[in-house]
C-alpha cells in the first residue's frame, strides 16, 4: 500500500503488530519468518479466496443419513478399525478429474486449494511409504490424488495447500488418546506417543519432498489433547522447523482454536468470521501480526452428505467472502466431493455464480486489506492503493455516511458499471448518495478514489 491518504492506517497496522508481539511474546518471540515466508504471506493475503476440499474413504458412507457426521463417521458411529478399513477396499473414484476440478475452482475466482491428505481416520489420500494405509496401496483406484491435483494446479496457476490431521484414530501409537477415538477402535491400550509424532513428521516430509513447491499445511486435531497432559507434547517447534526448513515459503496454519504458537504463519477461524464466535470454539484473539483465514462449509457438512441439502445461497456465500475481506481475512469455502470423484451439481452452480460476481467485483476483493471503517450493520470497507471500496450489503436509505474523516476524495463511482455518484465530505465522514436500485444488489460496491 503506497497511497498517502492511508499512511495513518499503515502506521496503525505496525503498532498493531508490535502490540501482538508484546502481548503474545511466548507464541511469537522464537520464530522469525524468512523473506520467502513473508512474501508467501503477502501473496496469501492478496489471494483472498480459496477452496477447501474434504474427501476420503468416509465419503462412501455420506454421513449415514446424519448431517454433520460425514468425515467423522468412524467416530460418530463407533466403527472399529478392522471394519472401517473395508472402506479402503471399496474406494474407486473413477470419475475424479483433477483438471476439471481445478478449472471449476478457478472459474469461481479461487486462487488456492486446500485438500485433506489425511483426516482423523488416518487414511492417506496420497502414496505414502510411511504406511500402506493409503489410496495407492489399499484401494482399487490405485492412483495418487495429490500428484494429479498438483499437476493440474501448476498448469492453471493455483496454489495447493495440504490439510493434515494431527489426530489419528487408526495409528496404534496415537496414545494416550484424547477426547476421541476411544476403545471402540480396537487399538491396544498402550502406545508410544513420540513414535507417532515421528510417523507424522515422516508423512509430512513425504508431502514436502514429493510434490514440488506447496502453499503450506493446514493442521487439525491438536484440540483432541487440549484438556489432557499431552497438550504441549506435539513437538510443534520440531514439526514447523521441518516444514520451513524444506520449503521456507510454505505457510503453517493450525486449526487449534487458541492463540497462535511460534512457527505458525496464518491464524484460521472455523465456521465463523473473525471476532464472531457463534460456533463456540473459536478463540476471541485475532492476530494483527499475521494473515487470517475463515473456513466455512457450503451447507452444514465438511464431507459429502447424502441428506444435507441446506446449501447456503450464493448471495450468502458472497456476502461472507466480502465480510471476511472487510475483516482483513481470507475466505476458504469448503466442498465435499462425492465418492465417485465428482463435485456436487449444487456446488458447481454456486462456483459459476460466484465467478460471474468476481469478474465484476473482484477488484474490491483481490489484493485488498480491511478498510479503515470496521464492520458495520450495513457492510464493510476494503482498501487497495488509492482506492477505498465501500461494500453496502444491508442498507435501505439512499444516503449513507461512511465515517472516514480527513479524506480527500477525487471521485465516487459504482464499481459495477463505473457510473459516477454524488458524494459530500462532511465533518462526520463521506456522505454517499446510492441509487435506490443498487440497494437490491448482493453487495453495492462504491469505489472512492482518493488523492
Amino acid at each position: 500500500m503506497t497511497s498517502r491518504p492511508f499512511v495513518w492506517l499503515r502506521t496503525a497496522f505496525v503498532i498493531g503488530m508490535i502490540s501482538c508481539i508484546s502481548t503474545n511474546s511466548v507464541a511469537q518471540a522464537t520464530y522469525t519468518p524468512t523473506a520467502e515466508n513473508l512474501a508467501a504471506r503477502e501473496w496469501f493475503q492478496n489471494a483472498k479466496f480459496g477452496i477447501f476440499i474434504h474427501w476420503g474413504i468416509y465419503s462412501q458412507l455420506a454421513g449415514g443419513g446424519n448431517p454433520g457426521g460425514e468425515e467423522w463417521i468412524m467416530e460418530t458411529e463407533q466403527i472399529p478399525i478392522d471394519k472401517y478399513e473395508r472402506l479402503a477396499e471399496l474406494f474407486n473414484p473413477v470419475k475424479f478429474d483433477a483438471e476439471q476440478w481445478v478449472k471449476g475452482f478457478k472459474s469461481a475466482g479461487a486462487k488456492y486449494i486446500t485438500i485433506t491428505t489425511k483426516h482423523h481416520d488416518g487414511f492417506a489420500m496420497y502414496d505414502s511409504n510411511a504406511s500402506d494405509y493409503n489410496i495407492v496401496k489399499r484401494s482399487p483406484f490405485g492412483r495418487d490424488i495429490m500428484k494429479e491435483l498438483k499437476a493440474a494446479c501448476d498448469k492453471h496457476d493455483i496454489k495447493l495447500f495440504f490439510y493434515y490431521s494431527q489426530l489419528d484414530w487408526h495409528h496404534p501409537d496415537y496414545y494416550p488418546r484424547g477426547r476421541t477415538g476411544q476403545v471402540y477402535t480396537g487399538r491396544p491400550e498402550e502406545g508410544d506417543w513420540d513414535k507417532y509424532i515421528d510417523y507424522q513428521n515422516t508423512q509430512l516430509k513425504e508431502l514436502l519432498t514429493n510434490y514440488g513447491d506447496i502453499g503450506g499445511f493446514w493442521f487439525d486435531g491438536w484440540w483432541d489433547q487440549k484438556n489432557g497432559n499431552y497438550r504441549d507434547r506435539w513437538r510443534l517447534e520440531e514439526t514447523y522447523k521441518l516444514i520451513h526448513g524444506l520449503q521456507p515459503q510454505a505457510l503453517v496454519i493450525n486449526n487449534h482454536h487458541v492463540t497462535p504458537y511460534a512457527g505458525e504463519d496464518v491464524q484460521p477461524f472455523e465456521q465463523d468470521l473473525p471476532g464472531e464466535n457463534s460456533s463456540g470454539f473459536n478463540t476471541t484473539y485475532i492476530s494483527d501480526g499475521m494473515p487470517i483465514e475463515m473456513a466455512q462449509t457450503m451447507n452444514g457438512s465438511w464431507g459429502f452428505s447424502l441428506t444435507d441439502d441446506g446449501f447456503k445461497s450464493t448471495k450468502e456465500l458472497i456476502q461472507t467472502l466480502v465480510g471476511a475481506a472487510g475483516r482483513n481475512s481470507n475466505y476458504l469455502m469448503n466442498t465435499g466431493p462425492m465418492p465417485d470423484g465428482r463435485i456436487q451439481a449444487e456446488n458447481i452452480q454456486t462456483y459459476n455464480e460466484m465467478g460471474e460476481w468476481m469478474e465484476i467485483y473482484g477488484e474490491s476483493i483481490y489484493g485488498t486489506r480491511g478498510g479503515p471503517v470496521g464492520p458495520r450493520p450495513w457492510g464493510v470497507t476494503t482498501i487497495k492503493e488509492e482506492n477505498l471500496y465501500v461494500h453496502v450489503m444491508d442498507w435501505q436509505d439512499s444516503l449513507l455516511t461512511v465515517p472516514v474523516k480527513d479524506a480527500s476524495v477525487i471521485s465516487a463511482t459504482l464499481l459495477r458499471n463505473g457510473k459516477k455518484i454524488n458524494f459530500d465530505v462532511t465533518p462526520t465522514g463521506i456522505a454517499i448518495n446510492i441509487p435506490e436500485k443498487e440497494l437490491d444488489e448482493w453487495d453495492a460496491v462504491i469505489k472512492l478514489t482518493m488523492k
